[in-house]
């Protein structure tokens, strides 16, 4: 079981080819409504087998609930939930008991678990359980929605070819719902059909691509998160890196801040009314590790798919042998539209907790 959060737990556990995966979340409080049918749409998005730049597994990803729901409201108990595995292909993994496949987690498990970890469908280490992730990440946004902070992500690029970028300032609600409507989830449907055609020439030859994620998140206030070790890029970070394959995160301008000078880095601010603002959004929303008021915005950079049927040199560790491997079975050619939604449902996550953790600094305060 894979731990996350300080007063909002959400515990993932299972595996690729388990008979179930789950999640059991707790600090939710009680009288939450849950919208199941919004839950069911955004777990589709992930879902594997909808179209060709995805796996052709095919699986449901239907929630079934255990606890902490009564009649479509949180009872205040912890949230178990369990999808079960139906359409696991487990012989096509019969020839890597000893044959790490290049990219994976295999030779890393193996040295760490003695050889006694199950690496079908990449055991724990898949991506297969962002399903649970979402249950949680999806049952959070909208508790998150009903004070005013949503997240939206989209492909921001794959293999160098770019869609648009949400505004760093004024990005909307109307904004996120105009991707979230889409079953290839990019602002820009031209620069989308590129994106798709760069996928398909790589399938086709057997091989995958990797790429970027955008996510922007409003409403949240200023004041959230902590300098040094608990800022809110902290944790948003470490958190991000529980989703398999992420080799990066960027916040605001990021690495384009580098080749800036602070008078065209700086974010100057101005009064909108009452509220203070930024014109530019350099910093991502976060200043010093707590937020400004301005949106969140980051990308999170995905590693290409590491199982392609193309031919790869490896190692046999039972007869200590270089080999030549040809791996089998369904996988993504680029994962990065199917990672959009675990995007979001992690930045819920955190920010729930965070909020969570704001709320109960305060309250200490004034007893």
């Amino acid at each position: 079981m894979f731990d996350f959060g300080k007063i909002l737990k959400v515990n993932v556990f299972g595996a690729s080819h388990a008979p179930d995966i789950g999640v059991l979340i707790t600090g939710i409080p009680k009288g939450e409504k849950i919208d199941f049918d919004e839950l069911l749409s955004f777990m589709k998005r992930r879902a594997p087998g909808n179209n060709p730049f995805s796996t052709p597994r095919k699986e449901d990803d239907i929630p079934e609930f255990i606890t902490g729901i009564e009649n479509g409201v949180t009872s205040g108990e912890p949230i178990k939930a369990i999808i079960k595995n139906t359409n696991v292909k487990s012989k096509d993994y019969g020839n890597l008991e000893f044959v790490p496949r290049p990219g994976h987690a295999d030779y890393t498990a193996y040295i760490k678990y003695g050889g006694k970890e199950d690496m079908r469908g990449g055991g724990k280490f898949s991506g297969r359980l962002t399903a649970p992730i979402c249950i949680a990440g999806g049952i959070i946004k909208q508790i998150l929605a009903r004070r005013g902070i949503f997240m939206g992500a989209h492909i921001f690029a794959v293999h160098g070819i770019k869609d648009d970028r949400f505004s760093p300032t004024d990005v909307s609600l109307k904004d996120f719902e105009n991707v979230w409507q889409k079953d290839f989830p990019v602002i820009n449907d031209q620069k989308g059909e590129a994106i798709k055609q760069e996928i398909l020439k790589y399938k086709e030859q057997k091989n995958s691509v990797g790429g970027i994620v955008e996510c922007s998140v409003t409403g949240v206030p200023a004041g959230i998160g902590e300098p040094m070790f608990y800022g809110v890029e902290n944790q948003m970070s470490s958190a991000m890196f529980a989703i398999p394959a992420v080799k990066g995160i960027e916040f605001g301008a990021g690495f384009d801040a580098s080749e800036m000078t602070g008078s065209e880095n700086n974010d100057d601010f101005y009064f909108d009314g009452e509220v203070v603002k930024t014109k530019t959004n350099n910093c991502g929303g976060i200043l010093g590790g707590i937020t400004n008021g301005m949106p969140i915005n980051f990308k999170v950079a995905f590693k290409p798919t590491p199982s392609i049927a193309l031919p790869q040199t490896s190692i046999d560790i039972s007869e200590k042998k270089e080999t030549t491997l040809e791996i089998k079975g369904r996988h993504d050619p680029c994962i990065v539209q199917r990672a959009v939604p675990v995007v979001e449902a992690v930045s819920a996550m955190v920010l729930y907790d965070m909020l969570l953790q704001d709320e109960a600094l305060k309250n200490r305060k004034e007893e």
